[in-house]
């Protein structure tokens, strides 16, 4: 039996006891862009706080590309959303490989170039990276200038979060 033949058969297991008030529209309280890493999928337990108060995009990196940008403003102006979390963490996959060399090992492995170059979004420092996901996200016209938009760093051994501060417009000067 594959993988997901073993998941379907236990969500007909959770859907007998599955709480219906979850149908209700969505009112979450803090959108959390986080890694596709499955070392951040308890972000409830992560971060102490109900499934139901967060709207968690996932993306690897975490990158925030134009889709990203564009749910985070779907869940800022229509969920409701009134804080951004942007959450990266130690040990990311992506900080393995550069664009130029996963396309260049796709293409020896596939033998098929025509989708190159893609974008995978990799890159070096967490805390860099994070900081640069800041900006985008505050530069965003349709993002509000009175939501919070903070940046943190996981570090999946001690299980600790970090915020990483912006850099300020005076020292960026």
């Amino acid at each position: 039996m594959s993988n997901i033949d073993k998941a379907l058969n236990a969500n007909r297991t959770y859907a007998k006891k599955h709480d219906r008030k979850l149908g209700a529209h969505p009112t979450p309280k803090i959108a959390v862009v986080t890694c596709m890493d499955p070392r951040l999928s308890d972000l409830p337990g992560i971060l102490g706080l109900p499934h139901t108060d967060l709207d968690v995009i996932r993306t690897g990196g975490p990158a925030v590309t134009e889709d990203v940008l564009g749910e985070l403003v779907v869940s800022t102006r229509v969920l409701g959303t009134t804080e951004i979390m942007l959450l990266n963490h130690t040990g990311c996959g992506f900080t393995t490989f550069t664009d130029e060399e996963l396309n260049a090992k796709l293409i020896a492995l596939t033998g098929d170039a025509s989708p190159a170059p893609m974008r995978f979004f990799s890159y070096k420092e967490p805390e860099q990276n994070t900081r640069e996901q800041m900006k985008k996200v505050r530069s965003h016209p349709w993002i509000a200038k009175e939501v919070p938009v903070r940046g943190f760093i996981f570090d999946v051994e001690s299980g600790l979060i970090t915020e990483v501060q912006p850099i300020s417009q005076d020292a960026a000067a």
